[in-house]
């Protein structure tokens, strides 16, 4: 009897060990699963670097005759995280240009809570992706032998196929407004433009093309994930639970024939 019983527990013991042992394997990859999975992580990358990176400015020219007759530039930086109310101007030759403390004026707006958490939120997925690229290659027989792992994985996809929309959407929105509010409108919001002494005429304002591909990048994720959900719920139970019901019930009792 006892005998058998450790035997009984060897048999457990390898087959735990075999289970939990790591091994390479990278026929996932070549299957819709795992090539998703890939480019759902590349698309996060580009998502928070196109986004989280950016930095410019936006210019405005003065001009206050007799005082100063040639326009004079007048900058404001700004950059990721976007509160464009801390980005003060600067007067390039005189800090009172035009008797103005340039210092004392700021952008309007702060469009932080977007940014950061469309920014953080790619970089979260980013980490899941690689965990879950680590199980399907690395613990490809356990991920499909187990019920709970799939259908882990297919909740956390909806979730991110929804906070992808919601984030994007925010982001989107905020990047519209920061435009208006760096563009040709800063003129008018700007106080000491409204002083009929001075003279203000919009410069330009740095080109925010790669912000736009942020906002692409954070769509297309959507749609990889939103896709890519169908494929892991294939691995899941709910695809098919009368095999895995039967996996589970082998050695029982064999059903009746017909008569």
């Amino acid at each position: 009897m006892a005998s058998n019983m450790y035997s009984v527990r060897q048999r457990i013991s390898r087959l735990g060990q075999r289970m939990s042992s790591f091994q390479i394997n990278l026929n996932p990859l070549k299957e819709p699963l795992g090539f998703i999975k890939v480019l759902e992580w590349f698309a996060s990358i580009f998502t928070f670097a196109t986004c989280g990176g950016f930095k410019g400015k936006t210019e405005i020219l003065v001009n206050c005759p007799p005082q100063v007759s040639a326009n004079e530039t007048v900058t404001a930086s700004f950059g990721y995280p976007f509160r464009l109310n801390q980005a003060s101007f600067q007067a390039a030759s005189d800090a009172h240009l035009c008797n103005v403390t340039w210092g004392e004026h700021v952008l309007i707006g702060d469009y932080s809570s977007s940014a950061q958490f469309y920014v953080t939120f790619a970089v979260l997925v980013f980490l899941y992706c690689i965990g879950a690229l680590v199980l399907y290659v690395g613990y490809t027989n356990r991920y499909r032998d187990s019920r709970k792992l799939p259908m882990v994985d297919f909740v956390f996809t909806l979730i991110f196929t929804f906070l992808w929309l919601v984030s994007t959407s925010a982001w989107a929105k905020a990047l519209t407004d920061i435009k208006i509010t760096t563009g040709h409108s800063i003129v008018q919001e700007l106080l000491p433009c409204k002083d009929p002494k001075v003279h203000c005429y919009f410069g330009s304002v740095t080109s925010m093309g790669s912000l736009n591909v942020s906002v692409i990048f954070g769509f297309l994720n959507m749609i990889l994930w939103g896709g890519n959900a169908w494929f892991v719920y294939k691995e899941t139970s709910l695809h098919s639970p009368s095999n895995t019901s039967t996996a589970h019930g082998q050695g029982g009792v064999a059903p009746p024939t017909g008569m």
